[in-house]
Parts: structure tokens; sequence; C-alpha cells
């Protein structure tokens, strides 16, 4: 009986035919979402503004950086606290080199001078997920 259903299985997919099982059928991850909550959250990161950087992220949300691996809201909150001190909004300027969407990926390639380092390369990875980051890596390269 297995193999039958394997067939058939098989066969539908070989002719582009719609198979509808027990198992919960979502849609690609919407392009435009994530576009806008990674433009949302490049606008809020360097205005400082911390609430508005935090509502793109969701309590199961997760950063990986170097030297740290943030989880849940109130630590992801004290990194971004961290860095607002490293790059504040009026002495800092910002460079977004690139910008990658994939389905519910973002990627980008950045750089930052500010008084207290000079970001040469920064780049993020974003899962993004309903609308909120749920994975973020964050890698740096400072010059002195």
């Amino acid at each position: 009986m297995k193999s039958h259903n394997v067939i058939l299985l098989a066969t539908a997919l070989a002719f582009g035919c719609e198979v509808k099982t027990n198992a919960v059928v979502t849609s690609a991850p919407s392009e435009e979402k994530t576009k806008e909550v990674l433009d949302h959250h490049w606008t809020a990161f360097q205005a400082n503004d911390l609430e508005a950087t935090m509502a793109d992220y969701a309590e199961e949300s997760v950063l990986i950086t170097p030297d740290k691996t943030f989880k849940g809201l109130t630590e992801i909150r004290d990194n971004f606290v961290f860095a607002f001190a490293i790059f504040p909004k009026d002495s800092t300027t910002f460079q977004l080199d690139k910008s990658i969407i994939n389905q519910d990926v973002g990627y980008i390639i950045w750089q930052a001078k500010s008084p207290k380092i000079n970001l040469t390369f920064g780049t993020d990875t974003f899962i993004i997920r309903d609308g909120k980051i749920v994975r973020q890596t964050y890698a740096g390269v400072a010059a002195p």
C-alpha cells in the first residue's frame, strides 16, 4: 500500500498536480513583508529608537553575535542599549552597502563611523516570520 501511495505522489508531482495531505500547507514567505521589516529595522537602528527597534522582534527571537547569543526581548534590548551608546544618532554616519531579500531572509552589509568606533564592515542576516525578526546574526570589523 505504501509503494502505491509513493507512486501516486510521484506521478502527481511530475504532472504539476496539487497534492493534499494532512500536513499544514504554508505559502512562500512574502519578500515584500521581509523588505518592509528590514527597512523599518534599519531606519529605527540609525535613529537609536529603542522602542521601534524592539518592535521588530518577538519574545522567541534570537540574536547571535561573535561575543554572545541574545535570547528573548530582554537580552536583545540590552544589546541595543549597548549598540546605541556606541553609535549615537547625532554623531554617527551609517552607510548601507548592500541589501538582499530572499523570501523570509534579509541580508545586509553596512558600515558606520562614530566617535567611539569606525565599523568598516558590518553584516547581518535576518530570518523574518509573521512580520518579526525571529533569528538574526551579526558580525563586524572595526578599524582603529
